[in-house]
């Protein structure tokens, strides 16, 4: 217990000594995702040296950051993350923090009575073939007897536009992440009529929840700096318990961030998970998901990452 003490005092004493020339980077992507780091960005909540924040808006402009030297941290898409380390950029999953957020929704004027019920419908989603909620629609309807290349059309848009032609009536039925959901039945243009997180957790017979996105750490880093590495996933962590018990203050610092209306963030939140969990605890999970996403789409990811990949 003596031992125990002294190491930690040891620790603290070399933190307070070289804090203020500790030079850590975390990156960002500029979303909602941006909410639960508005306690860090704000500095309602330390470390006992800063963190710079940077916020990246696509993939390439993640993978340039990633590949300075001064970035040490990142805040990546699981699937993501995965594709970068079989490219060769070396980092580790600290842990998962984002679980739930994608949704289909209907229009008015459309009926949806399980899967089948989209033969022969039209279905928007963000971006392009590959993404996340893509893999999974089309993974749950192939597994309820629909074919998602014949049976359906399944059409790409920015999520932005999708949210317009469906507000317009011209969208019968759209897969997306929050806050797009909110964004597209905000003014009583239809309903949500599918949860994803709990049509994979059936389908898989797992708890109803997704690993979606997660703090990485490149992994030279993490082996030099273990003490560091592991003071930033703690204020990563107590930034997200900070968020989920002051969401109205959080959402309200993201104003700066973010141009989304704080009544849509607000709304879109309880639809929202967000809750820190160590690789540790999650690993099979995240070891199961991303093998469905290699096997669904193997053009988008085509291996599985080594042990490496995971932090513990």
């Amino acid at each position: 217990m003596k031992r125990l003490f002294l190491i930690t005092m040891m620790l603290l004493f070399a933190l307070s000594m070289f804090g203020s020339s500790v030079n850590v980077v975390l990156i960002n992507p500029l979303g909602p995702t941006v909410i639960p780091i508005t306690p860090i960005l704000s500095g309602v909540v330390k470390a006992s040296f800063p963190i710079k924040v940077k916020l990246w808006r696509n993939p390439d402009e993640a993978i340039a950051l990633m590949a300075s030297k001064s970035t040490n941290f990142a805040v990546l898409p699981i699937t993501s993350g995965a594709i970068f380390y079989t490219k060769g950029i070396k980092i580790s999953l600290l842990g998962v923090y984002e679980w739930r957020v994608f949704y289909m929704v209907a229009s008015k004027s459309a009926t949806f009575n399980g899967w089948r019920s989209l033969i022969g419908k039209i279905v928007y989603t963000p971006n392009g073939r590959g993404q996340t909620v893509d893999i999974l629609m089309r993974y749950l309807m192939a597994k309820n007897g629909v074919n998602p290349d014949e049976d359906t059309r399944i059409l790409y848009a920015p999520p932005q536009e999708i949210v317009v032609l469906f507000k317009a009536g011209k969208i019968p039925f759209a897969a997306l992440p929050e806050p797009f959901v909110t964004m597209a039945i905000s003014q009583g243009s239809g309903r949500i009529v599918l949860d994803f997180q709990k049509a994979w957790a059936k389908s898989m017979n797992l708890t109803d929840r997704i690993p979606i996105a997660g703090l990485f750490v490149k992994k030279e880093y993490m082996i030099d700096h273990p003490e560091i590495t592991k003071e930033v996933e703690k204020t990563f962590s107590e930034s997200i318990r900070w968020m989920n018990g002051n969401v109205k203050k959080s959402v309200e610092f993201s104003k700066k961030y973010l141009k989304i209306p704080i009544s849509i963030l607000e709304r879109s939140m309880k639809r929202m998970s967000f809750y820190y969990v160590s690789i540790s605890k999650c690993k099979k999970e995240v070891k199961i998901f991303l093998k469905k996403m290699n096997e669904l789409y193997p053009k988008g990811m085509p291996k599985l990452p080594g042990k490496g990949f995971y932090a513990n």
